[in-house]
């Protein structure tokens, strides 16, 4: 940059010396200045003589030649081998070194999640350092520039001054011969300067170019410490040769030795003997500069430190908030797996210690409430397992004695004859009920045992509907069966899937108010499912939450006349558990309901979506009806299916369904 400082006030102009002409062959003088002699000319002779070649030479240089191009190919290829094994051994390190980058980067992201101790150091540093590199880059730029305008401002006061006296000396000036005007100009320059045993300042000396009055030859340029015009930008040269009397300055850099220091030239324009000369003079700024450097590195030092304290007060700090609460995490994760015996350990008396206390008392009723309700539990599941043992026996007898009434009902009175048959059915009921109870109980002590076999699914389902058949035509429902694929191999318990499936199914014969029964069976790559979906009754979302409990009804005033232990459901829930399946419920008030069961294909495998949906889209059943295979129960099929509808030779469709098969 080149800044217009002020005009300098200008100088008496002093008598201009004698023009000189031409200068004759110089010499070095006494001064310094070295003088250009014209070379000797040689004789034509030695010319011709020079410039005529041999053959033998010519034939030496070509061969020099040949091989120096030779050799220059020879080192470009190597130059190329070289940049490729380099670039390949790069590529190799990047390969090798970007693991170990991704690795160091997930873990610090995992560290980021789940730790808010190193979340908040980490944050307080980055915030730290952020605030310290701003004040310090903002603190550095102002001392900087206070140093720069402090020596500006001297630089630009001591060149006023010298510029006065060099103008005043070049104007008082009675000089005529080459060396008095020599002397004088090095005098003049060297007073300038100030040498001593440390330069002050240094100084170019420079006749402008261009001018059209003659001009003294005998001083052109001078400079102090081996500098040139070269160190003067452009700019600031251009400005002095257009401003006259003016002072300008610009920043620069110039050679000392074996370094280029920072510096300040200022720009004059004086004149001798009636020429306009360029001074200028350069003042060193290496002293500011150093002294910029220490500060900045004290500023950067302590900040350092200073981030470092901050760093390690976060984290103190941080350690002891978190730290309670990491133990709090660690107990209540215990509490939850079971081992309620443990505590927070709790010291001192402030807010964190008050939290440690409230936490063991809250564990401490926990365990005694939880310790209180499997006691009951216990001892419900005991007196359950008891009576229903108890009853086997006597139970027993009375359905002897009620099969023997119910066998002879026929010699009996009308009255006796309803008598009997009530006691039959009653005693059947109670069986049941009896049965399902000693279930639930093998299921309350752990002792159900899961015997597992790979069985087609298919199998199951037609024995179930098989069996359900007359209690479809009693209530003249229609059970259809929708699947896609002909077989389904399921590491299964067929015995408990059965009883699921004959539990969904008789439900939704009972609720389904005469209405078809659809069966859906489809399959992924990991999981199979079965809905039994029905359109009677229905159910809320909230009958639906509760429709797996134990002995829970919907409605308590319905009747039940096929079934009615209450268990069922409750069975199928865990022998569904035993698979580690899924059994779902859906329903809607007046739209029917839903029931869906997804087991794994294989056992240990977990399922991660259900093949189909819960909440059925009518049938709810995808595909085209030439993939499906549709077994029709219906009311008057009498337990077996029916025949196959066929129009022109080819199975009839079912209402836009399916297609029926027998």
């Amino acid at each position: 940059m080149v800044s217009d400082i002020k005009q300098v006030p200008e100088s008496p102009v002093g008598k201009t010396g004698a023009t000189g002409g031409d200068p004759g062959p110089k010499t070095p003088d006494s001064a310094g200045v070295h003088h250009v002699t014209p070379a000797e000319s040689k004789s034509p002779e030695a010319s011709l003589e020079s410039s005529e070649t041999s053959p033998e030479q010519t034939a030496k240089e070509v061969r020099n030649l040949s091989w120096l191009l030779s050799r220059l190919r020879i080192w470009r290829r190597r130059g190329l081998i070289l940049v490729l094994r380099v670039s390949r051994l790069v590529a190799i390190g990047v390969r090798q070194i970007r693991p170990g980058l991704r690795f160091v980067w997930r873990s610090l992201l995992r560290r980021w999640r789940r730790s808010l101790e190193f979340r908040t150091v980490l944050t307080t540093l980055l915030l730290a350092v952020t605030s310290f590199a701003i004040v310090g880059a903002y603190l550095s730029n102002q001392i900087a520039n206070n140093l720069f305008q402090e020596r500006l401002t001297q630089a630009e006061s001591e060149s006023r001054f010298n510029v006065k006296q060099v103008q005043d000396t070049f104007d008082g000036a009675q000089v005529t011969d080459q060396s008095s005007v020599i002397t004088l100009v090095y005098d003049t320059l060297t007073a300038v300067e100030g040498r001593g045993s440390v330069i002050q300042r240094r100084y170019v000396f420079e006749a402008a170019p261009e001018q059209t009055k003659p001009r003294n030859r005998w001083v052109e340029s001078r400079a102090s410490d081996q500098l040139t015009v070269r160190v003067i930008p452009p700019e600031l040269r251009k400005a002095v040769q257009t401003g006259g009397k003016q002072q300008f300055w610009a920043s620069t850099q110039f050679p000392v030795g074996n370094e280029d220091r920072p510096g300040i030239a200022v720009g004059n324009m004086v004149t001798f003997n009636g020429t306009a000369y360029e001074l200028y003079l350069i003042y060193d700024l290496n002293t500011a500069q150093q002294t910029l450097d220490e500060i900045q590195n004290v500023l950067w030092a302590g900040g350092a430190a200073l981030v470092l304290m901050i760093g390690a007060i976060a984290w103190y700090v941080t350690r002891n908030v978190v730290s309670p609460v990491s133990h709090a995490a660690v107990v209540s994760e215990k509490l939850a797996a079971g081992q309620l015996q443990e505590r927070m350990v709790v010291k001192g008396e402030d807010e964190v210690a008050r939290l440690g206390a409230s936490f063991n008392h809250m564990a401490a009723s926990l365990q005694e409430q939880i310790t209180q309700l499997a006691t009951l539990s216990q001892m419900q599941q005991r007196f359950v397992s008891d009576v229903s043992h108890e009853l086997r026996t006597p139970l027993t007898t009375v359905r002897m004695a009620a099969e023997v009434l119910f066998d002879a009902r026929e010699d009996f009175d009308p009255m006796n004859k309803r008598s009997a048959e009530l006691l039959y059915h009653q005693v059947e009921r109670f069986q049941s009920l009896l049965s399902d109870l000693l279930e639930i109980s093998r299921f309350d002590a752990g002792a159900a045992v899961l015997d597992a076999e790979p069985q087609d699914i298919f199998q199951v389902i037609s024995h179930v509907m098989e069996g359900a058949a007359p209690v479809a035509a009693e209530y003249g429902s229609e059970v259809r069966l929708n699947a896609r694929q002909k077989s389904i191999i399921v590491e299964m318990d067929s015995r408990r899937i059965d009883r699921i499936l004959r539990n969904l199914l008789l439900n939704a014969l009972e609720h389904g108010e005469g209405k078809p029964i659809h069966i859906s069976v489809a399959a992924n790559h990991d999981a199979v499912a079965v809905s039994v979906r029905d359109h009677g009754i229905g159910m809320t979302q909230a009958e639906a939450a509760r429709v797996f409990d134990r002995f829970w009804r919907a409605d308590p005033a319905r009747a039940r006349t096929t079934g009615g232990s209450g268990l069922g459901l409750s069975i199928a829930a865990e022998d569904t558990k035993l698979h580690n399946g899924w059994l779902q419920a859906w329903g809607r008030k007046g739209a029917g309901s839903n029931f869906r069961l997804t087991l794994p294909l294989r056992q240990g495998d977990i399922i991660a979506k259900s093949p189909l949906q819960l909440e059925p889209a009518d049938i709810g059943f995808p595909g085209s009806a030439s993939e499906r295979q549709v077994l029709v129960l219906g009311p008057d099929s009498s337990g077996a299916p029916q025949p196959p509808q066929t129009v022109g030779g080819k199975p009839a469709p079912d209402d836009g369904v399916a297609g029926e098969m027998s």
